[in-house]
């Protein structure tokens, strides 16, 4: 997809309607239509981006910086008992736009919605699998 036919781009550039909770000249921060739960927001930097394996230092540090008071903001206005943030990057991890974006969704208790689905397989890895796993990565680290 390019710039021009991305959905964030066209919500940042005025070209499409947005519900905005935040905006700055580096990162803007509107409702999800679809509100898993009330006042469900979305972070985007205002650089196009397509997911967080091509976003840039700066540009992550812009958007991350602000995410902080934004979830205040909700915490404050609408009194949830947490907050998940969640980002999903290509379709295999369920990314629909294709623009860098951080979803935060307020939670208020059993029900509310949102329901992650999670399976954990502690018993699979040893320590030293753990340690492995974590040598191989940081091997991997680009700086």
């Amino acid at each position: 997809m390019s710039h021009e036919d991305c959905v964030f781009c066209k919500i940042i550039d005025g070209e499409l309607p947005s519900a905005k909770v935040y905006e700055d000249e580096e990162v803007l921060a509107f409702l999800d239509l679809t509100q898993v739960t009330k006042g469900h927001t979305l972070v985007v930097p205002k650089t196009h981006t397509k997911n967080i394996y091509e976003t840039s230092p700066e540009v992550a540090r812009e958007l991350f910086s602000r995410i902080p008071a934004i979830a205040n903001a909700i915490k404050d206005t609408y009194k949830p008992i947490g907050i998940n943030l969640l980002n999903n990057n290509e379709k295999a991890a369920e990314q629909s736009v294709f623009h860098l974006h951080v979803h935060l969704i307020p939670r208020y208790g059993n029900g509310d919605g949102y329901t992650p689905n999670w399976t954990t397989y502690t018993d699979e890895y040893t320590p030293e699998d753990l340690q492995q796993i974590a040598k191989e990565i940081n091997n991997n680290i680009k700086h």
